[in-house]
């Protein structure tokens, strides 16, 4: 067999040019003698690393080990290594944490903590470095973008509460910096609106999308003599710390109030009670910004700024019930 052909049935993106006989026979041969494709060689054949970063705001949120996955999977069968960074929701280490990947050479990056305003963006786009944001986009929205349709979302759930006979309905929103933070809340509004609902107070900022931040909003919100029936939380951690906050002062979930979270991640339906949410395909996400990103560093630019906006799904399990009388 010609060298050549062996080194195409061993590269993921060149394999389609030989017959899957062929293909199969070479690994079995590279398996027998223990060989391994050095992918710096080929890098430096095309004037590539061969490695993109994935970059997450907070890794012990788990939604994102999802998106990795996703992402992880296709950029690996395309002989791609993915390289993740968490920036603990900190700018100023994102800043240098991209600083430090891109001088590493990099081929590219999926950015999963987008901010409203962020600079960081800023300068990958002016400076054409391949991105593809993912979950979370910025004002700008300079890059293809994945994320989901929060507007319908966020209404199946109001919707879905006010046919249990709700009416007095608190969210819990995201930061403000972000797009899914201040997306979701506008929706909420928009949701309570629609259905000539009161939204005066209806909304409190969470410092972000943590358990913690979750039970302080309760709180406070209870501190101030505020009355509801139900909260709509802006992501599955939140309503965690909600259910929390209520427990620990006697509120009974759902008898007293009704919680439903967002994203639906694993554990959501194995709590007790199981937790009714909304589910993103947080793994077809991140598989989308691979595949996109992949296609750009392949020479398919994609339109920049363009926004895919994937469906939910309503998950009605039992931390929702009737409105108390």
């Amino acid at each position: 067999m010609h060298p050549g052909t062996a080194s195409r049935a061993l590269n993921p993106n060149a394999r389609g040019e030989v017959s899957r006989q062929t293909v199969r026979r070479v690994e079995r041969a590279a398996h027998l003698l223990g060989y391994l494709p050095n992918t710096v060689a080929r890098g430096l054949r095309t004037s590539r690393s061969l490695v993109v970063a994935l970059v997450v705001p907070d890794i012990t949120n788990p939604l994102f080990p999802y998106i990795v996955r996703g992402a992880e999977q296709v950029l690996v069968e395309a002989g791609y290594t993915l390289v993740l960074t968490d920036t603990n929701n900190d700018p100023g280490r994102e800043r240098s944490q991209v600083a430090a990947m891109r001088a590493g050479g990099v081929d590219g990056f999926i950015v999963a903590t987008a901010r409203w305003q962020d600079p960081v963006l800023d300068e990958l786009a002016a400076a054409a470095v391949p991105t593809v944001l993912v979950n979370r986009r910025n004002q700008s929205c300079s890059f293809p973008y994945f994320g989901t349709d929060d507007r319908h979302g966020i209404d199946l759930c109001v919707d879905h509460l006010k046919q249990l006979g709700h009416r007095s309905i608190l969210h819990l929103a995201g930061p403000a910096d972000t797009s899914t933070g201040r997306e979701r809340a506008s929706a909420f509004r928009q949701a309570m609106r629609a259905r000539r609902l009161p939204t005066a107070r209806a909304v409190v900022n969470c410092s972000s999308f943590t358990e913690q931040a979750g039970a302080a909003a309760v709180n406070t919100v209870l501190a101030q003599g505020f009355s509801f029936t139900a909260i709509v939380a802006g992501n599955d951690l939140l309503a965690i710390g909600a259910l929390e906050a209520l427990t620990a002062r006697g509120i009974e979930c759902p008898r007293d109030v009704s919680i439903t979270g967002y994203n639906d991640v694993d554990f959501m339906r194995r709590l007790t009670p199981a937790f009714t949410t909304v589910r993103v395909p947080l793994n077809k996400m991140g598989a989308l910004a691979a595949r996109t990103l992949l296609g750009w560093l392949g020479g398919t630019e994609p339109e920049l700024g363009a926004k895919v906006l994937l469906p939910v799904e309503f998950m009605h399990r039992g931390t929702t019930a009737r409105a108390a009388r």
